[in-house]
């Protein structure tokens, strides 16, 4: 092979020019994808569909059943979409089958969809909005406690075993799916969109990784000072719960109005 004539130190340097071509290849896509979504005609907001609960890393649709249980008793349909694989798979992929289930509650007649993606499911929830059709599907998107600008805890196992799954890879903060989900626009045109995230999250770090500029952005202790639930308990925390709910009834999704639940 060609490379494997050159010098060690040129070989080094041709390396180093290829990974960053790929990477300005990847942000100059993003932005293109997100100049297309600027022309998309975005759902009426009182066009109320099913609700689509979207599991984190790993997959655990059974952590959602709380959550799930919270947005039917305010007279939704909730329907929990079921992991790709084990949870832990590309993240584009994922996305790529949320649209196929999207496009099969449209068909069977709903109007459109509202989205909630709990941790990594709330980054996937975005590249289906951003790549796969959503923007002109969903009326809203909500996240929870969702890594938008990955985690230090996806690095720390990247580093400690130089390799970890794809997913992780693709959660650690500035990997090349990242940037390109992140350029240029982090809330294209189409839903509205809302993040909810807890200070207190030690899995997502910094937990203002959730923070996605022109969302409605809110913490858990903005509604109630007090708590303190970490990552894992987010779907079942009552408050967490109270702020997801709000969301997606609130007649203006850039003023939400909550019950006290502290």
């Amino acid at each position: 092979m060609l490379l494997a004539s050159l010098a060690p130190a040129r070989r080094r340097v041709v390396l180093g020019a290829l990974a960053l071509l790929v990477a300005l290849l990847l942000l100059v896509g993003g932005l293109v994808l997100r100049a297309a979504l600027d022309d998309v005609e975005p759902v009426p907001q009182d066009a109320r569909g099913p609700v689509l609960l979207v599991s984190g890393y790993g997959g655990d649709v059974a952590s959602l059943a709380p959550l799930a249980e919270a947005i039917e008793e305010d007279g939704r349909d909730v329907e929990v979409v079921p992991a790709v694989g084990d949870g832990t798979g590309d993240l584009d992929a994922q996305a790529e089958a949320l649209g196929e289930r999207v496009d099969e509650v449209l068909a069977g007649g709903a109007p459109s969809v509202d989205v909630v993606g709990y941790s990594a499911g709330g980054v996937v929830a975005r590249a289906w909005v951003a790549d796969h059709g959503g923007a002109e599907q969903a009326r809203r998107v909500v996240t929870l406690g969702s890594p938008h600008h990955g985690t230090g805890t996806a690095q720390l196992a990247l580093d400690a075993a130089g390799t970890c799954p794809e997913a992780c890879v693709q959660l650690a903060p500035d990997s090349d799916f990242l940037r390109a989900l992140n350029a240029g626009d982090e809330t294209p045109a189409g839903p509205a969109y809302t993040s909810i995230w807890t200070d207190a999250d030690r899995t997502v770090t910094p937990p203002d990784s959730a923070r996605l500029e022109g969302a409605v952005n809110l913490t858990v202790q903005e509604l109630c000072a007090p708590a303190r639930p970490g990552h894992g308990d987010l779907p079942g925390d009552p408050v967490a719960q109270t702020l997801v709910v709000g969301a997606l009834q609130s007649p203006d999704p850039s003023q939400p109005e909550f019950a006290s639940a502290c």
